[in-house]
């Protein structure tokens, strides 16, 4: 696997073998005029990836349906094993998946504590699980905190971490290298590599659940820096008048769109215990209180996403997230929103809505592991 790896992060070959792996299968007519490599450069250049079992030529197409057939490179199916692993403050959910990160397994360890050997032990469980039959090439672990480029946690406020060498650890436990990667970076290049951005130069990605997340891609690279992980945009402020964060901050993104912000809006008006799916259902079935928490918070999402369009010029927004659902029920809320805080004259700003499942965090961070593995380190 580290015939690419190995090579300059410019090199023709290592370029080629990124525009396979995430844009593939792509004919040699089309990489060539990404690439501006001749059509024989890339025949030569394909041949080692080709030995290697990176790439492969499918099966005979005649492009635009006129001409010569020609086989169009791209990434093996069902070969190669890649373990991606989403770590929670409750539980270490991963996935196994092939060399197109197609899913081939899942499995999931509860945390029994977050001390730093509990938290390990629950990965390299589900690390073991996933593992047989096939031993993995690599690991892709994807943790909502901050990570150095050597894979320590350099913090991690949901399981109290800072400067914990996660990646060393486990590596030592399983023999198999490993990736870490902040979680919504992960989750940016799944969704680049296999979600509603796949064949977007350009997006970016929104997540709502315990915390509010950003990630961006700018010209098909997956915008990384080291402080990706510190959720700078919970800081954004999106509401007057909304509630204090605890930093003190009015009406920002953390205080108002998290699951925890929404319920404890609902429990502070009415004394009442209840959690963030019972005020959905409550919104849902056109309680007052629960409708208008809702609806300001999409409002206040909305904000977001205008701000998001305006600063980086992007005009696809992915929305993800467990705690992204309600959404569904303020979705015009967010959609006024959007048009009151965009010029008139710009282009639309396109929503997706993905999957909030932790098995699609887990195929990001799959996705890192087979691109640090392919093509070296990334960021």
């Amino acid at each position: 696997m580290n015939v690419v790896a190995s090579l300059s992060p410019d090199s023709p070959s290592r370029l080629l073998a990124r525009e396979v792996l995430i844009g593939g299968p792509l004919s040699r007519g089309e990489l060539s005029r990404r690439l501006g490599l001749s059509v024989a450069s890339l025949t030569r250049l394909s041949k080692p990836l080709i030995e290697a079992g990176i790439l492969q030529e499918g099966r005979e197409v005649i492009e635009g349906g006129v001409g010569r057939p020609t086989r169009p490179l791209e990434v093996p199916g069902g070969t190669h094993r890649f373990i991606g692993i989403k770590l929670t403050g409750a539980a270490a959910s991963g996935v196994a998946t092939d060399l197109r990160c197609q899913t081939v397994a899942a499995a999931e360890e509860p945390l029994v504590t977050h001390a730093v050997a509990d938290v390990v032990e629950a990965i390299v469980s589900v690390v073991g699980r996933l593992n047989e039959g096939q031993v993995a090439d690599g690991i892709g672990i994807s943790i909502g905190g901050k990570v150095s480029d050597d894979g320590t946690v350099l913090r991690a406020p949901f399981l109290h971490w800072r400067d914990v060498p996660l990646g060393s650890l486990v590596q030592e436990r399983t023999g198999i290298p490993v990736t870490v990667e902040n979680d919504v970076v992960a989750l940016t290049v799944g969704e680049q590599w296999f979600g509603a951005g796949r064949g977007i130069s350009n997006f970016a990605v929104l997540t709502v659940g315990a915390g509010v997340g950003y990630g961006l891609v700018i010209n098909d690279r997956v915008i990384a820096p080291v402080d990706a992980g510190l959720g700078l945009v919970g800081h954004y402020p999106v509401d007057s008048a909304g509630p204090l964060c605890q930093e003190g901050h009015r009406g920002c993104a953390g205080a108002v769109l998290t699951m925890t912000a929404i319920s404890g809006q609902v429990r502070m008006a009415t004394e009442e215990e209840c959690t963030y799916d019972e005020v959905l259902q409550r919104a849902r079935s056109g309680e007052r209180l629960a409708s208008l928490v809702v609806k300001n918070a999409g409002a206040a999402l909305g904000v977001l996403i205008a701000a998001v369009a305006n600063l980086t010029m992007v005009n696809l927004v992915i929305l993800s997230g467990e705690g992204a659902a309600f959404a569904d029920i303020a979705s015009e809320e967010i959609t006024a929103s959007i048009r009151i805080h965009r010029d008139p004259e710009a282009a639309p700003v396109h929503l997706a809505r993905e999957p909030t499942d932790f098995g699609q965090w887990a195929r990001g961070a799959a996705a890192v592991a087979i691109q640090s593995s392919i093509l070296g380190p990334t960021r």
